[in-house]
């Protein structure tokens, strides 16, 4: 082999080994990079699209609650609570809603747990703490007929509702309040089970009443005065819900009651007398059965029958309308039939 053809056979190989090398380089270049990129990307979109959600605040529903004043925007489950209404308060309690502020003056002993200092005193029900209220920031204020007048202060302060009971249709309105409780506290099934329980009590008890023929006179004892309450009266519901017949159906409807003497309890002579002690409500000095049960109305039916009945004023005068206070009153009615 000359040496000329030598060399060229070698050059050949070279050449070769060369493009050979040239290629694998390159190949290694554009892949790396390439990889390289689409995982990062990847690693981008999987670490970032968690924080991106997370970023995003959860959006929190409202609910726009008509009532009494108008219509207002409620946020569901609202975190500060003050109440002013204790059959509200009874309610809440029952359905386990944690509230921030009461009025602790006049707390019915059955809510007494909130008196505890780590409920906010927010005033009294005809006076309300404006300044201790603004300093809560209340994201849901709920009264009824005895704030009526602070209503539009009130709703400076806070989302604000009333959710009193009609006295005209008080089953009716009863309900209506704790289906709005209900659906603000997300509560809907426990109240409808609560109701059902309520209904059935009622029904029970409006067919004995009626069954009984017996003619009933509420009255309310405050003070050495008494004042008699009929159908669509405040405590009208003994008539108008539970069954017993009115002794007189034409007692004015009014507030605070048609103000009535012991003659007129002996001219009607009720079956059944059903009294409220305002003053046992109100913390005052107890003196009902002295100015009720005096010579004159011994001599009715009621007295005579043992059927002068002295209604826990707790549920009757400051806390109606409630879950747990309704419940007690139908009991507390259907037990003076037994």
């Amino acid at each position: 082999m000359s040496k000329k053809f030598s060399v060229l056979i070698l050059t050949i190989i070279m050449a070769v080994l060369v493009a050979a090398c040239g290629a694998g380089n390159s190949n290694n270049t554009n892949t790396a990079p390439a990889n390289s990129t689409a995982g990062a990307a990847a690693e981008n979109t999987a670490s970032n699209a968690p924080a991106d959600e997370a970023a995003q605040p959860a959006e929190t529903e409202e609910l726009t609650i008509t009532h009494q004043y108008g219509d207002t925007k409620v946020k569901k489950n609202p975190k500060k609570v003050v109440v002013f209404d204790f059959g509200v308060l009874d309610s809440l309690d029952k359905l386990g809603v944690e509230v921030t502020g009461v009025p602790q003056a006049n707390i019915p002993p059955y809510l007494e747990k909130y008196a505890d200092a780590k409920y906010e005193n927010v005033g009294s029900l005809k006076e309300p703490d404006f300044e201790r209220i603004s300093a809560i920031q209340p994201d849901l204020i709920i009264i009824s007929g005895r704030q009526g007048e602070a209503y539009e202060e009130l709703s400076k302060l806070g989302s604000t509702i009333f959710m009193g009971v009609d006295a005209n249709r008080y089953m009716e309105s009863f309900e209506e309040n704790m289906k709005t409780l209900g659906e603000i506290f997300g509560k809907e099934a426990e109240v409808e089970q609560e109701l059902a329980a309520v209904e059935q009590a009622v029904a029970d008890l409006k067919a004995k009443a009626e069954a009984s023929g017996k003619k009933a006179l509420i009255i309310l004892a405050q003070d050495g005065n008494i004042s008699a309450y009929g159908p669509g009266s405040r405590f009208g519901i003994i008539h108008d819900v539970f069954g017993f017949e009115a002794v007189d159906p034409e007692i004015k409807v009014d507030t605070h009651g048609q103000s009535i003497s012991s003659e007129y309890i002996v001219e009607k002579n009720p079956d059944y007398l059903f009294v409220i002690d305002r003053a046992a409500a109100v913390g005052g000095e107890s003196s009902a059965k002295q100015t009720v049960e005096n010579e004159l109305v011994k001599t009715t039916k009621a007295a005579q029958e043992g059927h002068i009945f002295y209604l826990n004023p707790n549920y009757w005068y400051l806390s109606g309308g409630g879950l747990i206070s309704v419940s007690e009153m139908v009991k507390e009615i259907a037990a003076t039939l037994e």
